[in-house]
């Protein structure tokens, strides 16, 4: 099992698109024993410390394995909407961990 930690960052006023993306893709996971685990929204009074950017969406999600993983992200229903992506995310950090 993997697990994967994403903070996005939007660009401001493309928050609907990132939506969209959000909408198709989430449910495309399963197919690849992916899971949501987390979806947050944080506000800015939810973090004790906050030295950088807030992100807009954080994302913990997990995978049976990084072949499952590997091929969701190749998978062409999702690479053809990958330019709403592209389009709304100005940068996001992605993390890959494992259960201690």
């Amino acid at each position: 099992m993997i697990y994967i930690t994403q903070l996005v960052f939007v660009h401001p006023g493309k928050e609907d698109q990132f939506q969209e993306f959000e909408d198709q893709v989430i449910p495309m996971m399963s197919d690849y024993s992916g899971k949501m685990l987390y979806r947050i929204r944080p506000r800015e009074d939810q973090f004790i410390d906050l030295t950088g950017e807030r992100p807009f969406e954080v994302h913990i999600l997990s995978f049976d394995s990084a072949d499952q993983l590997a091929a969701f992200l190749e998978d062409p229903r999702r690479t053809r909407i990958l330019p709403l992506k592209t389009g709304a995310i100005r940068s996001s950090l992605t993390i890959q961990g494992q259960l201690l």
